[in-house]
């Protein structure tokens, strides 16, 4: 099942406020009644067209975005370091999401923007300790991330807070694949139509359930948290007015312009 969350047409019954519905096999949207991760799935009879409709971030965080760094071997050396013994995390506040299409912003603080083009895993219940032999217990599905990085403020501050904290700076859709089942898929960004970034998934040096396990053993992830699961090698800047689209074999393509130079 594939869940989106949706601006409806002008003119519709249900009104401007954006809603949640789920991706049939025909490419139509039915509407589903209030938030599936608090509510469950309540088809209603409305349905659009998917280019009726303009997409949305599929879901907003309550909280937080938690993101691993590091998690992949190349990705690391390009960086400079070395593969870490334990996941290396950081936190993204929730006013960094925007949705499929939106534009990222280019902050005036910053001379480079990078991609970096992430499997993004959505949590569906409050959950602490959470051992990984049951971490499947508490995904609600995935989606695609661009962990869009301030690079030079990077590494001017020696942290990541301020270079990946920017509003605009995490692009998550199109849609959340509650089936998905992460294996050894092509995660890839292309940039202006050129290829940046491709590896396959099972080059994570930590998977989904180790990090699930270790995330929760700091921190209580709520409903709609999400975590970023690091990217490979081939980050790179975009570019002022430019496209990055960023794609998982059998999970679709998140598609993001690039604002001018602030």
């Amino acid at each position: 099942m594939r869940i989106v969350r949706f601006a409806p047409p002008e003119g519709s019954k249900l009104g401007t406020d954006p809603h949640f519905g789920v991706m049939e096999d025909d490419n139509t949207i039915r509407a589903i009644a209030s938030d599936p991760l608090y509510a469950g799935v309540f088809p209603e009879d409305d349905r659009f067209s998917i280019d009726d409709v303009r997409l949305l971030a599929p879901v907003i965080p309550r909280s937080k975005v938690v993101c691993v760094g590091k998690n992949y071997a190349d990705h690391a050396a390009e960086m400079g370091g070395e593969v870490p013994s334990e996941p290396i995390i950081f936190i993204k506040p929730n006013t960094s999401v925007i949705g499929p299409n939106e534009i990222i912003q280019w902050p005036s603080t910053s001379e480079r923007i990078d991609h970096e083009a992430e499997l993004a895993v959505v949590i569906s219940k409050i959950c602490k300790e959470v051992p990984k032999e049951k971490a499947q217990d508490v995904i609600f599905g995935y989606t695609l991330a661009n962990d869009v990085t301030a690079r030079d403020l990077q590494k001017r501050d020696g942290q990541w807070s301020r270079a990946k904290g920017f509003d605009t700076f995490c692009p998550l859709g199109p849609w959340i694949d509650t089936d998905f089942k992460p294996g050894s898929q092509l995660v890839t960004a292309h940039v202006d139509g050129e290829l940046k970034q491709s590896a396959p998934l099972s080059d994570m040096v930590f998977n989904v359930p180790f990090i699930i396990e270790f995330v929760t053993k700091v921190m209580t992830l709520l409903p709609g948290d999400v975590i970023l699961t690091g990217t490979p090698s081939g980050i790179g800047p975009m570019n002022a007015g430019g496209e990055v689209v960023v794609s998982i074999e059998g999970l679709g393509s998140l598609r993001n312009r690039v604002s001018n130079r602030g």
